[in-house]
């Protein structure tokens, strides 16, 4: 039965999917680091502060240990076949047709509910500067600018989010040399107070407890969200096999430098007590400091980062609502490619639903973000559950001759999968014990029961959908 699934999956795999292979390892490179720093470290890490102080810095190496498990799991299953719409396609092979189907779907609302909170960290951002503008509007606003920018060619999509990634890149390595300069040198305003005892002293370093910390980790896990990006970039990469590799085992110098480096400088530079919910600690952090339009310029380098993983959302959106299509389980209009080679239409109906997170900032734009990043959270677990059960599955296949071994062995063996699944499940435990994020347990099944009763109406209108076959064109739009 499992041959024979396999076998079925592996037939139902357009060889040409279509796609203008343009994106080459410097652009995947970029992504893959652009994806892993977005909103959930320049803006929720300062609500993760305020409830666990300097023992955040820990929740971020620990999960950062798992993203990396997770990451070179699902290098294992690129590896041994790199599609466009990766996690579903992995999930129709090794873990049968409603896994595929559920997946496609849920990673495509995953990306839609994160564009929405991108645009409410952006909009959030835009409040620094001009306090008055509805919180809103500038959602709205940002929306349309991203939506224009995403009907564009893959390679200057690439161009786009490598010049992103570079801004995040560079101020993030800005403000850890200059908080190494303060802590050093001790220049700025913070220069008299700055120490790294600040990690230790101010409280202890878990101030709030041991229980605190723990409660963080599903915060600290949706700042890692976009990080498995990469995947989707698969069926437009030159060269799959040499730059997918090479982006994750990257990833744990990323971590390391992007996430547990820059909190701890930040931590020792300004003490835990002064974040505040809501507010970017690297924002707070260049307003202590006193430097002239500091705080301007890193408020702008944050509002780019989060306008980056939107525009990464739009993309991952549109891929995977047109995968979902070429199989017969989505509307067959959003399978046209216009004449750059883009998915246009699946990009169009992303967007729109995008819009939610607008009205979403009109009735609670205290608690939008909250409310919107929780969802995100559960929909990209259920992701990474996919990544590691399919893992374990095609590990199985492959060293009991049923399939060919991949290139790129994720190291431990299955261990690391295993204990990267009991992670995940622990994280949404956590959320319900978190008022704010249980909101997402409420919506998740709701998601749960559509998604089931999608594809028993599936099965019975169209079967050969379900088995993850296509009848729609690969081709383009005429005139293209």
């Amino acid at each position: 039965m499992a041959d024979q699934a396999y076998d079925e999956a592996v037939a139902a795999q357009p060889e040409e999917e279509g796609y203008e292979r343009g994106l080459g390892g410097r652009q995947i490179q970029m992504i893959a680091i652009g994806g892993a720093i977005g909103t959930g470290l320049f803006l929720g890490a300062g609500t993760a502060i305020s409830k666990a102080g300097p023992s955040l810095i820990l929740s971020y190496a620990v999960a950062g240990v798992v993203i990396f498990a997770i990451m070179r799991a699902l290098g294992e299953l690129l590896t041994y076949r790199p599609v466009s719409g990766s996690f579903a396609e992995y999930a129709r092979e090794f873990l049968g047709p409603f896994a595929g189907f559920a997946t496609g779907w849920t990673y495509w609302l995953f990306w839609v509910v994160t564009g929405m909170a991108e645009t409410t960290a952006a909009a959030v951002y835009v409040r620094f500067w001009e306090p008055g503008i509805p919180q809103w509007a500038s959602a709205l606003a940002f929306l349309v600018l991203l939506y224009a920018a995403n009907l564009i060619s893959v390679k200057l999509f690439g161009e786009i989010e490598f010049w992103f990634s570079m801004v995040k890149v560079t101020a993030i390595l800005g403000m850890i040399l200059i908080g190494i300069g303060v802590l050093t040198l001790g220049f700025t305003d913070a220069g008299d107070t700055a120490s790294v005892t600040h990690l230790w002293q101010d409280g202890g370093f878990f101030p709030q407890g041991v229980g605190s910390t723990v409660m963080t980790l599903q915060i600290v896990m949706f700042a890692y969200l976009g990080v498995e990006l990469v995947g989707v970039t698969a069926g437009e990469s030159r060269d799959p096999a040499r730059t997918l590799p090479r982006a994750i085992n990257t990833l744990p110098w990323r971590i390391a430098l992007f996430y547990v480096g820059a909190l701890a400088v930040i931590l020792a530079v300004v003490p835990w007590t002064e974040f505040r919910p809501g507010t970017s600690p690297f924002v707070a952090a260049f307003e202590k400091m006193g430097i002239p339009a500091g705080a301007s310029v890193i408020n702008f380098v944050v509002l780019t980062a989060a306008l980056s993983s939107c525009n990464s959302g739009m993309y991952s959106t549109g891929r995977m609502l047109r995968d979902l299509a070429l199989r017969g389980q989505a509307p067959a209009g959003a399978a046209r490619l216009n004449a750059r080679r883009t998915p246009a239409v699946a990009i169009t109906a992303s967007c729109l639903l995008m819009g939610i997170g607008v009205v979403l900032n009109y009735l609670t734009p205290g608690k939008a973000f909250e409310y919107i990043t929780s969802v995100a959270t559960v929909c990209g677990l259920w992701t990474w559950a996919v990544i590691l059960l399919s893992q374990l599955r095609y590990r199985r296949a492959w060293q009991g001759g049923r399939l060919p071994a991949p290139a790129f062995k994720a190291p431990g063996g299955r261990w690391p999968s295993v204990l990267a699944l009991a992670f995940l499940a622990l994280v949404v435990v956590l959320i319900g014990f978190d008022p704010d994020a249980r909101i997402s347990l409420y919506v998740f099944p709701l998601w749960a029961a559509l998604l089931g009763g999608g594809y028993l109406v599936l099965a019975r209108t169209r079967p050969e959908a379900v088995r993850g076959r296509t009848e729609q064109p690969l081709a383009t739009e005429s005139g293209s």
